[in-house]
């Protein structure tokens, strides 16, 4: 809680998606008095399904924001078992009438989230139907007394349009990064007279039925839309950078309309998609599955926050801006991870940062650990555009020895090891096949399952 020396701040948390929600639990249990702005009709960011994608540009670039917030398609399910991703306290369990699957669908995360928000008594902090339109400082004086910085925070209602202006302590942007387009950029691109689309308003495969189908991209997203139009469309011809996964080419060797390309190099206005060998195909549609970009179209910064070819910094941590922490951060940044408790230790070091139970390093200091991290990421040759991609359990476990926070437990590391495996042996069934039952004998064995599970059912 709060301490007569660090009185309660008002607090911004922008977005109501899972890194949201637990922010705001967080917060509030550090005595915080917390707002959440929510642009949807109800919780969930990104596993808030919307099939309605008709009025978004199909490769999200017609304006400032986006019409449709999640990527999510009608068909996806998780690539981990749920035992893994449940915050700490509140195990992600199994309900008599729901998905009781162990890779369920996005709809069962929904009902997940749900949960946790009634649990926790969520919804009362939450305004929907608003959408954040402006965040900037109230006051700029020396950079390095960040703690007496003050947000203007400008929102607008979708109904009456009405325009509202605040003024907190502290913002905390917890807006997601799978909404905004990454695309390659590729000659002719705003030429090709056909069909173009990204991957973010891909729904059901039933439009393409017997068409002939480029797929650029070969991470999940690809995968799954390949495995997935491959009973309906004439032909696929998947394009790849690099080489793909030993399960995803096992899938190939299945499907005798599925063909793995190089590279683009031109798309010429007959419809022709030529590719870096010198082979071509005339195509009726082209789906980007090439990822997502970092954007903060509300922010201003004065320059301080900047994204550079996907690099949201500078950030402490992944978290902080020197400059501008604690009444500035970010939650759910990083990729790669296993999220949900990972967002729970974002929030909570926040939480304890603004009522002044943990203080950050110097700005010094800051920066000088995100210059070594930076160094460190092109010294082991990895693009700027995945600076927040982690792929590592150390890490994760620095940052919970951080804040303070418990390690994510051996058998969440070793149950998500247990999956990537499975999906290199069999990509196409992993999620219903599986004999990590002595790994999941051990998880459920656990006190997050045996002493934690019960408060999940209570709701």
């Amino acid at each position: 809680m709060v301490s007569e020396s660090y009185p309660s701040k008002s607090v911004c948390v922008i977005g109501a998606g899972p890194s949201g929600l637990v922010a705001a639990r967080e917060l509030r249990k550090e005595g915080h008095k917390v707002v959440v702005i929510e642009q949807n009709h109800d919780i969930g960011g990104q596993w808030l399904y919307n099939p309605k994608v008709e009025g978004e540009d199909p490769l999200g670039r017609a304006n400032k924001f986006l019409k449709v917030h999640s990527s999510m398609y009608h068909s996806l399910r998780l690539a981990s078992p749920r035992e893994i991703m449940g915050f700490t306290d509140f195990p992600f369990v199994e309900k008599k009438g729901r998905d009781m699957r162990r890779f369920p669908s996005h709809r069962e995360v929904l009902c997940y989230l749900n949960d946790f928000c009634e649990f926790f008594e969520l919804r009362g902090m939450i305004r929907f139907n608003t959408r954040v339109e402006y965040v900037g400082m109230a006051e700029f004086g020396e950079l390095e007394v960040a703690k007496e910085l003050r947000w203007v925070v400008k929102s607008k209602e979708k109904k009456s349009e009405r325009v509202v202006e605040e003024v907190f302590d502290a913002v905390v942007v917890a807006s997601g990064h799978y909404s905004q387009p990454r695309l390659p950029i590729i000659k002719g691109m705003n030429c090709w007279k056909r069909r173009q689309m990204h991957s973010h308003i891909y729904r059901v495969p039933d439009p393409f039925r017997d068409e002939v189908v480029v797929i650029v991209g070969s991470s999940m997203s690809g995968q799954d839309l390949s495995m997935e139009l491959v009973g309906v469309a004439k032909e696929i011809y998947l394009s790849a950078k690099s080489s793909i996964s030993e399960g995803f080419s096992k899938v190939f060797a299945k499907h005798k309309n599925l063909h793995l390309c190089p590279k683009i190099d031109s798309l010429e206005e007959d419809g022709r998609v030529l590719f870096v060998d010198g082979s071509s195909v005339t195509a009726d549609t082209i789906l980007y599955c090439t990822g997502y970009s970092y954007t903060f179209p509300f922010l201003d910064t004065k320059g301080i926050i900047e994204v550079d070819d996907d690099r949201v910094g500078p950030l402490y941590e992944h978290t902080f801006p020197p400059s501008l922490a604690p009444s500035l951060s970010f939650v759910g940044i990083p990729r790669k991870i296993i999220g949900f408790p990972f967002f729970e230790s974002q929030a909570k070091w926040i939480a304890q940062l603004l009522s002044g139970k943990k203080t950050l390093p110097s700005w010094e200091e800051m920066m000088k650990a995100i210059k070594e991290f930076y160094q460190s990421r092109e010294a082991a040759a990895i693009p700027k555009h995945c600076t927040h991609d982690i792929a590592d359990f150390e890490y994760c476990d620095m940052y919970a020895d951080k804040v303070g926070f418990p390690r994510l437990e051996e058998w969440r590391k070793e149950l998500c090891v247990s999956s990537l495996i499975n999906a290199e042996a069999n990509l196409e069934m992993y999620r219903d096949v599986y004999d990590d039952f002595e790994l999941l004998q051990v998880a459920r064995q656990s006190p997050h399952f045996t002493q934690l599970g019960e408060k999940a059912f209570e709701v």
